[in-house]
């Protein structure tokens, strides 16, 4: 499927056909709902008020499977990013606790919340960096959801996201913030926009695909995010368990292992995109950061995959556990005795769900490859050039598959 729609690729489009002024602009009062301050003051409220019971749970809750801490960390929080993102957007830049804390600082302070002590020229690299230390928190940590080990991890993120954006100003959170960052990525795919008068619109993900600004770590930030991915799925295989638990410091194999899928994406496209520059004589110089935002619809396929069945099931009990956040016995929600519904993760369903986002994730993919192509070289060299990257896809595509349905 993948090489019949690079062919139909080939020969319908032959020119750039992405445009920032494309989309359906949305009725007023729709837009005027997207933009309202209250609607805006509410989520950021709900977001600190989430972010105040899980400190509060951590710091003071019984230390046993019903503390809602590591649901809310690994389940409302990464899952529910990437959810939330590709519907609605990047919409943690505005339910971002972080943020909101760092601006109620810097108005008590009267300090400009944009001054800045260095100016950033870090890239996208904070913000991988980040990332893969909450994958590891998340797939390799011993007692991860413990409230010694998580507790810890979550305090010492804010202290660094903080001291982060008192360095750099708020740009920190744009660039460097991980959770910003992955939002911004998925919400690129959204089919809510703007367009470059920030009117709103209906659109191509596509479009979206084309907003993301390239900078330097681009391509480690999406590799960790696709590589994270596919190793949890590794993770699940008999062999590489039996392996992992036998060697002498599991810790260190494994996250050799988490760290070797993240490097192993970089290598490949790097040498794709060496290869695409090759054959379509041109500077291969950053050529594999430039084709690296067509690497997060693939991302986003795997992703949904992989934490569909968990986003479902256990989002749902989150609530559960939320209405007794301290262990006490209380009901403060009146949902300490929901059953989580099973519907939505039937195993057919499931199943086709699983093969639908990954397939439409790199067909997506090699649609944005080629205009990338079409608009940077001339017919043949965008022809040659893409050539590389698409073997390299399908065999993301064959790799992934396999390991959705072999774990």
């Amino acid at each position: 499927m993948l090489v019949l729609s690079f062919v139909a690729l080939v020969v319908f489009w032959r020119e750039p056909r992405v445009r920032d002024h494309h989309g359906v602009l949305l009725p007023r009062f729709v837009a005027a709902f997207l933009d309202s301050r209250v609607v805006r003051a509410v989520a950021a409220a709900v977001s600190l008020l989430l972010f105040a019971v899980t400190v509060a749970a951590l710091a003071f809750g019984v230390d046993d499977a019903n503390n809602p801490a590591p649901y809310l960390v690994f389940v409302w929080l990464w899952v529910g990013v990437l959810a939330l993102s590709l519907l609605f957007g990047p919409v943690w830049v505005v339910l971002n606790p972080i943020r909101w804390i760092h601006l109620a600082v810097c108005r008590m302070a009267r300090v400009d919340p944009d001054a800045a002590i260095l100016r950033y020229r870090l890239g996208y690299w904070p913000a991988a960096l980040g990332l893969f230390a909450f994958t590891w928190l998340e797939l390799v940590a011993p007692n991860r959801t413990s409230q010694a080990v998580l507790g810890s991890a979550v305090a010492l993120f804010v202290v660094l996201d903080l001291l982060g954006a008192f360095v750099f100003g708020r740009t920190w959170f744009r660039w460097a913030d991980p959770f910003e960052v992955l939002s911004r990525l998925y919400g690129a795919l959204s089919m809510l926009g703007h367009r470059s008068e920030r009117r709103w619109v209906l659109r191509s993900p596509l479009a979206g695909l084309e907003q993301i600004q390239v900078r330097t770590g681009l391509l480690g930030t999406v590799a960790v995010m696709l590589g994270s991915t596919a190793y949890d799925g590794f993770s699940a295989n008999p062999a590489w368990f039996t392996f992992s638990q036998a060697s002498p410091v599991p810790v260190l194999t494994q996250t050799a292992g988490l760290g070797a899928m993240t490097l192993f994406v970089i290598g490949t496209v790097s040498l794709a995109g060496w290869a695409g520059a090759v054959l379509s004589g041109t500077d291969a110089r950053g050529m594999a950061t430039v084709f690296a935002p067509s690497l997060v619809p693939i991302a986003a396929g795997y992703a949904v995959a992989h934490y569909w069945s968990l986003g479902v099931y256990a989002g749902q009990h989150t609530l559960t556990l939320l209405s007794d956040p301290l262990g006490t016995g209380a009901d403060y929600l009146g949902t300490r005795l929901l059953m989580p519904n099973s519907d939505l993760i039937a195993p057919t369903l499931v199943a086709t769900l699983q093969a639908a986002a990954i397939v439409l994730g790199h067909l997506l993919g090699i649609v944005h490859a080629h205009e990338r192509a079409v608009a940077r070289f001339d017919r043949r060299g965008a022809l040659l050039g893409q050539l590389p990257m698409l073997a390299l896809m399908v065999i993301y595509t064959c790799g992934g598959l396999l390991l959705l349905f072999a774990s």
